[in-house]
């Protein structure tokens, strides 16, 4: 290749640089290409399988680990042992062939040395008289293609090395050096066999433990996940319109709640679908009983089969103004839940404030065939908008009185806690369940015995009434039995003078009481 070839060749022109090759993948393709597969692409089943299995794994890995690295500890003493023994074993016998030979050195009395090198592969063996000449040395050998000595297995770093001293009647005339190169020169045929055979069963045991561990890990994925696709399943068919839907999963543990929740909520919301019908079904009640009046009355008039006297036009008014007390009442209540209207805050006192409000009310509750008592304790003042609260009690006195039948009794409490006022309104009427506490502040939503329209309600004032007592920051508590009577108590934060007048003094203002309307 030459050198023009090898030089990479520089685009110089705008074309050449803004010209895709023909053959390049699209970006689609290359985002997939090069998308990696990621440990949340799994199912949770796999996930969970591999997981033990790779426990299981390094488990394997740290126990074979740790037992090899026991074992070559051991055999490493073992070697170092033997050699010892060997060498000891050498320098005696070198040292009976040595006085045999009156004090001479020379191959009959190293022959020994040679013995023990040759009883195993991987030793060395070397001998040293008493002047530090070496008398015999396994690690030179003559090599026929050199012709001469050569340099073969000298102990290198890494060797075990072992020595002893040649003693002839209590003189050392000698040493001798042995050395192996690895661990297993000096090991037997069966320890050898026998630690090649226990390897190899840990790694079978390995195996074994991995496939074992995977499948628990799998049938435990799979009895977890079980009660999970339950619940999606159930939450799918919710999806899907059908409310009735359950996982009816029951036990102690946390996916067993969630179940429960799940049910819980499924129900609730199975609930509040039948009351949106049923609301649905009160709202065309209330704007189509009206509606027919005052079409069958004009339609009537129109045909000539009544005349257009004063008594059909105050029948049709009435229907009119039904109409018109329905959309003002739903108007209001939109306005509040959408924090339409302003809400003034004004020092109110609550006891003098009820007081009027009792006031105006006694006629008609007399005129229902009703008693009615108030007792307040003095001094209970709120920061609120005070025509708010008054619409708020109105709306639970005429509650009370549409649900109490002829001959009851209504009390109205006005009370001071610690920190909240409290204003009740308890009857005497057909009272109401559990169940009906909770939707009792739906908009549309009335008891049972009063949907009729006798009963003079547009389903509206309870919800209101929340709304108000939202707005102040504090909540209405639901009392009653079936059939024994009902109690509905405002609470509302007192007014906090002390801190109020920190607040006057860090703004510059100053909030006025409310005075009381006459």
């Amino acid at each position: 290749m030459t050198e023009a070839e090898e030089t990479p060749r520089i685009l110089e022109t705008v074309e050449e640089v803004a010209q895709p090759a023909a053959s390049s993948p699209s970006p689609a393709r290359k985002t997939r290409k090069r998308r990696r597969l990621r440990w949340s692409d799994f199912s949770y089943t796999t996930r969970v399988t591999l997981a033990f299995a790779l426990i299981a794994a390094m488990t394997a890995l740290v126990a074979i680990g740790v037992v090899s690295f026991v074992w070559e500890q051991h055999f490493r003493t073992y070697t170092a042992d033997n050699m010892q023994t060997l060498c000891q074993t050498t320098a005696n016998r070198i040292a009976a062939i040595y006085k045999e030979t009156d004090d001479l050195w020379n191959p009959e009395t190293t022959k020994p040395a040679l013995q023990a090198m040759e009883l195993t592969s991987g030793v060395g063996v070397r001998v040293i008289n008493d002047e530090g000449r070496t008398v015999f040395d396994s690690s030179i050998v003559y090599d026929e293609e050199q012709g001469g000595l050569a340099k073969s297995i000298e102990p290198t770093n890494g060797s075990q090395v072992a020595q002893a001293p040649i003693m002839v009647d209590g003189k050392k005339v000698g040493t001798v050096r042995l050395w192996v190169y690895g661990s297993e020169a000096l090991m037997r045929q069966p320890d050898q066999e026998f630690r090649d055979n226990s390897y190899q069963a840990m790694f079978i045991a390995a195996a074994v433990a991995i496939v074992l561990a995977s499948c628990i890990g799998f049938l435990f994925a799979r009895n977890l996940v079980a009660p999970i696709n339950r619940i999606m399943g159930a939450a799918r068919a919710i999806g899907d319109g059908d409310l009735s839907a359950r996982t009816d999963l029951r036990g102690e543990d946390e996916v067993a709640r969630l179940g429960e929740t799940f049910d819980a909520m499924a129900e609730s919301v199975e609930k509040d679908r039948d009351l949106e019908r049923r609301l649905t079904t009160d709202v065309a009640h209330e704007l189509r009983t009206p509606l027919m009046a005052i079409q069958a009355t004009v339609e009537a008039m129109v045909d000539g089969v009544y005349e257009a006297d004063e008594e059909r036009l105050v029948t049709v008014n009435s229907e009119i103004q039904r109409l018109s007390r329905l959309v003002n009442a739903l108007l209001k209540l939109s306005r509040l839940e959408n924090r339409a209207d302003p809400m003034k805050e004004e020092v109110v006192n609550v006891g003098e404030l009820i007081a009027g409000i009792i006031a105006t009310h006694e006629m008609f509750v007399s005129d229902s065939g009703l008693t009615l008592t108030y007792d307040a304790q003095p001094d209970v003042m709120v920061v609120g908008d005070a025509d708010m609260i008054r619409q708020a009690t109105a709306n639970l006195i005429s509650n009370a009185v549409r649900y109490t039948p002829e001959g009851g009794h209504i009390t109205v409490a006005v009370k001071k806690g610690d920190i909240m006022a409290s204003i009740a309104v308890k009857d005497t009427g057909i009272g109401l369940t559990k169940e009906e506490a909770r939707m009792v502040f739906s908009r549309f939503w009335r008891a049972d015995a009063g949907r009729n329209r006798e009963s003079g309600g547009l389903g509206v004032g309870l919800a209101v009434v929340k709304e108000i007592v939202d707005r102040h920051g504090g909540w209405v508590q639901v009392e009653g039995e079936k059939g024994r009577g009902a109690c509905f108590t405002i609470h509302i934060p007192l007014y906090d003078e002390g801190a109020e007048k920190h607040r006057a003094f860090g703004s510059g203002k100053k909030r006025t009481p409310h005075k009381k309307q006459r």
